[in-house]
């Protein structure tokens, strides 16, 4: 069976009491996450949803020959999506339970126990003078109460605005510690739950960003022709976790740091600050062991200032309430032990234009423009809140395109040169009839003689991407170096880039001549077999895409010896992915790194011998040589043309990606799940099902239904949207049809139904008008997947 990964990258959106739902659409994604690691562990789920994803994805095996794997490995959030990602990271890197923050955020999310002690309206006689306003604002006969709210839920939602509109003016009416000691219960909770299997693959990191705001700004210099440096201002900080390197994802602490402080939404929580949190460990008696060290990585300028305890820190979304670019900055050196299909899965609980911009809609949908300028009160809310937080994602969105039109160019490019390409190689080694014998000695010779005639083959490119490839040694010394050094200053690593060129220079390998004598070319291939472990990454991850679209797909192979020959491929391709983790480099590397700026041959040296590249590259050769042994002559010799003529290639798409896609050379592909994108039920968006989009958002905190209703509403709304890019993977030709999809999705809905009607107390009488609209959805009249055991097509 071929095996295939189903990666998502999970943005998480700010949505202030629209986290419930957000919590619905993340613990969906979880349920899906443990359904996949259940179906490859051969283990049956307990849960009901979980059991549909898993009936669902031994369906997609059985119809498509691929065993797909789906898990999250890389989350950014910001303000309510902040805090769901960290949880959610937090119970993938763990196998903990979500259940706690489930219970968080239906019992704690509500104005009762969010509202600071000090601004609780302990007496009829606090603020005596607003009583009237609110009893006017919110008894009167058909009010916004009225108007908005459900009829069993309007006594609820009055009485506890009351309070909030008689909570003290001029401060921000939640408490600050509540929110905290909130979360550090809840992360309490899930460490204490029984945790099940850990749901990512054994040696993939999970990568997890939170966007926070500094209030006050710290200092950013800028270097100019004109004069040399300038200092700005710079507010943006992203609080960044990884499990590289790490048994866990972060000391309990440092996700409180990141949860309180992304989600101080102005003018409702307190800023929040690093005295704040030390005060609530001390009185829980919570120990944080690495406080200096994520202080001086998370707030450099203000710890050595001895200012990071009193930094003002403000709501992520104020200036990126959705953190693409971090997300997609991770990308970047992910190992890829089989084929990947990568996507960027947004969750946008309201998605459109800020009502504050517009008026009513007309008849036809489209928004009614303002007939006249915004007011002076308008304006400032504008630009103080929702102008900064609600920005369209528009420049993500082509940064993405763009890194998949350039993959897709590049795959032209290399679909162009193969006819070329394999002449070329079989011209060079002569004796080509020795291509069906490959011995792993053989593989070592043919390599460096289409390496030696490369360079002779691509001219006058080849000086150009003889440079690319030594600037992508330095590059790569300097990322191992950052990973080895999380705490070292930007300084640091320019002088140690400027280090190593100076001995590249002097080592004589910073440039090719025009004319290259046969020392500069053994001289060059020798620095690149020392150095370069980029190009051995993109030439296996090459070799796969090869196998699939050059020899499973055009020659008749059995699919066990694709499936070996694949398997031979990666587990190369964890030989050389091994070599850049912290466990392999050690403190000695460290070390090394430290001394690089003195002593940069050192550096290069040592990094050199601990790799030990050629004697890596020899196990390899074998590895892939037992593989292609097993395959029919003409394939074995497709798979050696591409292997041996990778150079080649490489010197005509090096320049264009520039490394950039060589870990996943695939495009990227966006989903979003919001409500408009879920009609399998009822159309209309948010507007139809959420309560948590009233009073700007915040609704969801003045009423337990309200809060069940939107946490109900997403998970469901998950569930769908979930089927939709499960089935979207599925290779061309074996599609599902629409009715059997609907299929699937009643089977998850009626369970999510199942699951949550005995929590679900108040909400009761929508579970019971959903179930009738789950019904009326059309289905095909195939059996359950369970008992269809051998259909050969999707019907």
């Amino acid at each position: 069976m071929r095996e295939k990964e189903l990666r998502l990258a999970l943005i998480c959106y700010g949505g202030v009491s629209l986290a419930i739902y957000m919590h619905g659409v993340t613990r969906e994604i979880w349920h899906m996450v443990r359904a996949s690691r259940a179906f490859h562990d051969g283990v049956q789920p307990t849960r009901s949803s979980e059991i549909v994803y898993r009936d669902l994805l031994a369906e997609m095996s059985r119809v498509s020959g691929v065993k797909l794997r789906v898990f999250t490995d890389i989350i950014a959030g910001s303000s309510a999506g902040g805090i769901n990602g960290i949880f959610l990271s937090q119970a993938i890197v763990t196998g903990q339970s979500l259940e706690p923050l489930t219970d968080m955020w239906l019992e704690m999310a509500d104005v009762d126990v969010l509202l600071d002690p000090d601004a609780r309206p302990l007496s009829r006689f606090t603020k005596f003078w607003a009583t009237p306003i609110a009893w006017m604002i919110l008894r009167r006969r058909g009010g916004a109460v009225e108007r908005t709210v459900a009829k069993e839920a309007q006594e609820e939602v009055a009485t506890k605005l009351s309070r909030f509109v008689r909570a003290r003016w001029f401060a921000p009416p939640f408490g600050g510690n509540v929110f905290s000691k909130l979360l550090l219960d809840a992360l309490n909770a899930m460490a204490a739950s029984k945790a099940g299997p850990l749901l990512l693959p054994e040696n993939q990191p999970l990568d997890l960003f939170v966007t926070v705001t500094d209030f006050n700004g710290h200092d950013q210099v800028l270097r100019l022709n004109s004069p040399e440096e300038v200092t700005e201002s710079e507010h943006r900080i992203t609080v960044d976790f990884s499990t590289r390197g790490r048994t866990g994802l972060a000391e309990i602490a440092e996700l409180i740091f990141a949860a309180r402080a992304t989600a101080s939404f102005p003018g409702a929580f307190p800023p929040f600050s690093v005295r704040e949190l030390d005060r609530l460990l001390t009185r829980e008696n919570v120990t944080w062991f690495g406080r200096s060290a994520f202080l001086k990585r998370i707030l450099p300028q203000q710890f050595a200032a001895n200012a990071a305890e009193d930094t003002m820190l403000i709501d992520g979304s104020v200036l990126a309430n959705a953190p693409f670019n971090q997300a997609i900055a991770a990308l970047r050196n992910r190992p890829a032990r089989r084929e990947v299909d990568r996507r960027f899965v947004y969750i946008d609980p309201k998605p459109g234009r800020p009502s504050f911009r517009f008026g009513k809609r007309n008849a036809d949908g489209t928004a009614d423009m303002p007939r006249k300028p915004p007011g002076f009160f308008s304006t400032i809310l504008g630009a103080t809140s929702n102008i900064p937080r609600e920005q369209p994602i528009r420049d993500s969105l082509e940064k993405i395109t763009g890194h998949s039109d350039r993959i897709e160019r590049t795959r032209r490019i290399v679909d162009s040169l193969r006819d070329e390409v394999e002449n070329t190689v079989e011209t060079l080694l002569g004796k080509t009839w020795f291509l069906s014998q490959p011995t792993a000695a053989r593989m070592q010779k043919w390599r460096q003689s289409a390496q030696q005639k490369a360079i002779v083959a691509g001219g006058f490119s080849y000086r150009a991407y003889s440079h690319l490839k030594v600037a992508g040694v330095v590059d790569d010394i300097i990322a191992t170096a950052r990973r080895s050094l999380p705490d070292s200053s930007p300084a640091f690593f320019r002088a140690l880039r400027s280090a190593l060129w100076t001995e590249i220079k002097a080592r004589g390998v910073d440039h090719m001549p025009q004319r290259a004598g046969k020392e500069t070319t053994r001289q060059a291939i020798a620095f690149f077999r020392a150095h370069d472990l980029r190009f051995r990454i993109r030439r296996l991850r090459f070799l796969a895409r090869h196998l699939t679209e050059e020899v499973e797909n055009v020659i008749d192979v059995p699919d066990d010896n694709i499936t070996n020959m694949r398997d031979a491929i990666y587990k190369c391709l964890a030989v050389f992915l091994d070599l850049e983790t912290a466990e392999f480099l050690g403190a000695d590397f460290a070390l090394a790194a430290q001394a690089g700026v003195s002593n940069p041959a050192g550096l290069m040296d040592h990094l050199a011998a601990q790799r030990d590249l050629i004697r890596k590259d020899t196990q390899v050769d074998k590895i892939l040589c037992q593989a292609l042994l097993t395959l029919p002559v003409e394939a074995r010799r497709a798979m050696l043309l591409g292997y041996l003529g990778y150079a080649l290639y490489d010197i005509a798409t090096l320049p264009l990606l520039q490394d950039e896609g060589l870990d996943e050379f695939d495009p990227v592909k966006v989903d979003r799940i919001s409500p408009e994108d879920c009609t399998s039920i009822r159309k209309g968006g948010a507007a139809a099902t959420l309560k948590g989009i009233q009073f700007n958002n915040f609704g969801a905190f003045f009423s337990r239904s309200y809060r069940e209703n939107d946490y109900l509403w997403g998970r469901l709304h998950g569930a769908e949207r979930m089927i939709d890019i499960l089935l979207s993977s599925l290779p061309q030709g074996h599609e599902f049809s629409a009715s059997r999809a609907q299929s699937y999705k009643r089977q998850v809905f009626h369970a999510i139904l199942d699951e949550e009607q005995d929590r679900l107390t108040h909400i009761r009488p929508l579970i019971d008008t959903l179930r009738v609209e789950v019904d009326q959805i059309h289905t095909d009249l195939l059996p359950h997947p369970i008992t269809a055991l051998c259909r050969p097509k999707c019907p």
